[in-house]
């Protein structure tokens, strides 16, 4: 097996219970389950548990994929959100996350600073956005995925998806304006 067999293909492997199949699928997709995720959660730690946890659903519910149905990487997708989802509603042990970023003494240049306050402020918008909105803006801005594609993954009309998006953008865009009016006023 040199490692160039569609997904699909790969995914009849693992359902015969294939490991070499599996290890291929997971070398892929790994990156593309725990960015998702981290997007979702807000959290690296989380993210991690989450990318293990949807393959080892990929593992166990490999005979349950369709290739009729749905992509592999859209069937991934929604294993990966509705995980990163319960996780969410489950309330978070502790503040633990905070230590697994430890700062450099080094000072950064001054574009890593204002690209890392604009990914906070992002990322603390998104926070506030409902969950299904969150996730919109994450599969189709984010990730890319097209409005068929995320909307399939959400398991909702495209229409619905469409209007997800749309509330998202503009709850997201008064959030970072009034962000910025705050900033300004304290400055």
């Amino acid at each position: 097996m040199a490692g160039n067999e569609s997904d699909e293909s790969l995914m009849g492997l693992v359902a015969q219970g294939d490991q070499r199949a599996f290890r291929i699928l997971m070398g892929r997709h790994m990156g593309l389950a725990i960015r998702v995720a981290q997007r979702v959660v807000g959290s690296a730690a989380e993210a991690d548990d989450i990318g293990q946890d949807a393959f080892l659903r990929v593992w166990s519910r490999a005979s349950s994929f369709d290739p009729r149905v749905a992509r592999f990487t859209t069937w991934l997708y929604r294993v990966v959100i509705n995980l990163a989802l319960d996780r969410l509603r489950t309330p978070a042990p502790g503040p633990i996350e905070e230590a697994s970023e430890v700062r450099s003494n080094e000072p950064e240049p001054v574009t890593r600073m204002i690209e890392d306050e604009e990914r906070r402020m992002i990322d603390a918008g998104l926070a506030m956005l409902p969950e299904r909105q969150r996730v919109a803006i994450v599969l189709f801005h984010m990730e890319g995925l097209s409005g068929r594609d995320a909307a399939r993954c959400m398991n909702v009309s495209e229409k619905a998806f469409e209007s997800l998006l749309v509330r998202a953008r503009s709850a997201l865009k008064l959030y970072v304006e009034n962000q910025d009016k705050n900033r300004r006023r304290c400055a």
